[in-house]
């Protein structure tokens, strides 16, 4: 039994006993077919028979081609709807059940148009207008409304169907869901916007090109770069960007990377050079990137301007050449360290200070140019300044003891800065070198002393000296009245020796607090020296001693009589350090501005405690001696404007070195 739908209280519902359709043409071979619709709401089958074949009648083809029109209908993932001339809905497929939501029994009989959003009334009134002139729609691209209110996206293909007469009764609605299509299109419209926001709002300049070179994009960044609008240069060899040689040798670049695949720059950057369309030239910082676009090569370059940054640098080396200079040029000693300690800088003056040279020490510890305790120190007073933050010497200044290479030490006077450099901390030490001005306080000590010294002496040669004189005159007549082999006779003589040797004592006190001023004259030094040698074989005690005299120089101002005194005073000490027996070594030598006379002993050498002491008045190891020897020697020496030197090598031995200077 089939059902015809008729509208009721504006619902269109299924009435028993109705007349089929009139027949419409849906067959290919335009024969007409009868359309109806199934009792059963659970098939929701268009069936579809002939008008002359009885409902009763046995199995025909016809019947066959319908249901297995119905079949393919039923199983389509597209919504496929039967709608009458008005829109009223006769069939509805399983693929519009899943398209809309509704099932079809929700659907028969309802006008079509409740799917239509309103934004799109105007839209659906014309396809059915197209409909009744006999027009189909093909796959318009449109939304419409499921059930739980939502919109679709959908393509639609709209036939009308006719009857035989050629009168549109209906009408054939095929709609296939697009959603994923237009949310795949509207992702790569939205990734192409962003993208293109990208390279349009980039910094630096974005050149795409194809396999020849042709540029066929050029982003703003790029038309600052070089000058040109994107619209001049598309389509153009990328090369007129390039100056000479590269602008020739571009193309060749290309096609043999295009043949051999020997990446030399895709995928790499590098530094190159840019021409401007003004004919200037500029700094680039280039990095090339390959892609397939379409089965077609392309190349994105993306460049960045390094003109700031080569200006930076000039400026850069520019300020470090200034400093370098004032650091190289410094008189003072400049050293630089990490937080570590290690050794990051050290100035000319530094090497010259402390004997290194630069490659020596760069790396190692700065505690190396320190002596004991502070070598073992130093790291400690480091780390607990960066523990804690206290300054004892960071921004301050103080005077230090440093270590050269030789192993001697010297004073200093050691400033301290800090600096942040890329993050680390960094310790600028400025050293004074205070060896001449300790010498001069020294001195300075000295001579104050050696006034009151002068004084005290004036007084004792006075009150003292000539009382002694009388003494010694007086015990000389006792004596000379004693017999001679008695033994008051012998006290005699040694009363007279002990008055003797307390005369050459105040001989000495004299001669070191008040020496006489050099009376210059022309002397040869090695004949001095000579001379000076002879009169050491006067002494009984001092015959195993040789005296080995090298070396010549011209003549020097200089008074002999005092230079005599000095150059005993030494030829004696090494005898004597030498036990009494064995050769000294005087070489004459002469540089520039001076004459250098050293006298070299092989005896055991002086011990450091010692050494340090020499020279001071009074100090002595000698069990008899004023201890005046050296220190008056030193005198004599600065007062014809020279110095005198003790070393002593590691091997054994004393060497002293007198140099005075050559005549002006």
């Amino acid at each position: 039994m089939s059902n015809r739908w008729t509208r009721v209280n504006g619902y269109w519902s299924p009435s028993p006993v109705l007349s089929p359709l009139p027949p419409v043409k849906l067959g290919s071979d335009s024969r007409a077919y009868e359309v109806r619709i199934s009792t059963d709401p659970a098939s929701r089958i268009l069936s579809c028979s002939n008008p002359t074949m009885s409902e009763r009648s046995a199995f025909k083809p016809e019947d066959e081609a319908a249901r297995i029109l119905a079949a393919v209908v039923e199983s389509s993932d597209d919504a496929i709807v039967v709608t009458d001339i008005d829109g009223i809905v006769l069939t509805w497929n399983g693929g519009a059940s899943r398209l809309y939501g509704y099932d079809a029994s929700d659907m028969y009989g309802r006008p079509i148009s409740i799917l239509v959003p309103d934004s799109h009334r105007s839209e659906f009134f014309a396809m059915f207008a197209r409909l009744r002139a006999g027009e189909g729609v093909k796959e318009l691209e449109t939304a419409r409304r499921t059930k739980y209110g939502g919109l679709v996206n959908v393509s639609i293909t709209m036939s009308p169907i006719v009857d035989t007469g050629g009168i549109v009764v209906g009408a054939t609605k095929v709609t296939r869901d697009i959603s994923a299509r237009k949310l795949g299109e509207l992702a790569q419209r939205s990734s192409e916007i962003r993208w293109r926001s990208v390279v349009e709002s980039a910094v630096d300049g974005i050149i795409v090109i194809d396999q020849r070179g042709r540029i066929e994009s050029f982003n703003p960044a790029a038309e600052r770069l070089f000058g040109y609008p994107e619209a001049e240069v598309l389509g153009r060899n990328v090369k007129m960007l390039m100056p000479l040689p590269y602008h020739e040798e571009h193309d060749g670049y290309l096609s043999r990377y295009v043949e051999t695949h020997v990446k030399t720059i895709i995928g790499i950057g590098r530094e190159v050079t840019g021409l401007r369309r003004d004919g200037s030239t500029f700094p680039l910082h280039l990095s090339v990137g390959e892609m397939d676009v379409a089965g077609e090569r392309r190349f994105t370059g993306i460049l960045h301007d390094l003109s700031d940054r080569v200006r930076l640098e000039e400026r850069l080396r520019a300020s470090e050449a200034r400093w370098r200079a004032v650091v190289e040029s410094a008189v003072d000693a400049i050293i630089v360290i990490d937080a570590k300690g290690h050794i990051e800088a050290f100035n000319p003056a530094a090497e010259r200070l402390f004997g290194y040279s630069e490659q020596d020490v760069v790396g190692r510890n700065v505690s190396m140019l320190m002596p004991s305790p502070y070598h073992e120190e130093h790291d400690g007073y480091l780390e607990r300044y960066l523990a804690t933050g206290v300054h004892k010497i960071i921004g301050l200044g103080r005077e230090v003891t440093g270590r050269r290479r030789d192993g001697s030490t010297f004073p200093l006077h050691l400033s301290v800065g800090e600096a942040v450099l890329a993050g680390e901390r960094k310790f600028t030490g400025i050293l004074h070198d205070l060896s001449v001005r300790v010498a001069i306080e020294t001195q300075l000590r000295e001579q104050t002393a050696l006034a009151r010294l002068g004084e005290m002496a004036a007084v004792i040669a006075h009150e003292v000296k000539n009382p002694l004189a009388a003494v010694r005159g007086a015990i000389e007549v006792i004596g000379g009245r004693l017999p001679g082999d008695s033994k008051d006779a012998g006290v005699m003589k040694e009363i007279v020796s002990r008055i003797d040797s307390l005369n050459e004592l105040m001989k000495d006190l004299l001669l070191f607090a008040r020496p006489p001023q050099p009376k210059p004259s022309l002397v040869e030094i090695r004949s001095l020296v000579t001379s000076t040698a002879e009169l050491l074989r006067e002494d009984p005690s001092l015959n195993a001693v040789s005296v080995e005299i090298e070396g010549t120089g011209p003549s020097i101002l200089a008074d002999p009589g005092l230079l005599q005194i000095v150059f005993l005073n030494l030829l004696v000490n090494a005898a004597h350090a030498m036990g009494g027996q064995g050769n000294i070594k005087v070489s004459v030598d002469v540089s520039e501005s001076a004459c250098h006379i050293a006298f070299s002993d092989n005896g055991p050498g002086i011990p450091p405690e010692i050494l340090e002491k020499i020279f001071t008045p009074f100090f002595t190891t000698k069990s008899r001696g004023s201890g005046l020897g050296l220190s008056t020697a030193r005198r004599l020496i600065e007062a014809h404007r020279g110095t005198i030197d003790v070393r002593c090598p590691p091997g054994g031995g004393t060497t002293v070195t007198v140099q005075l200077p050559m005549n002006e």
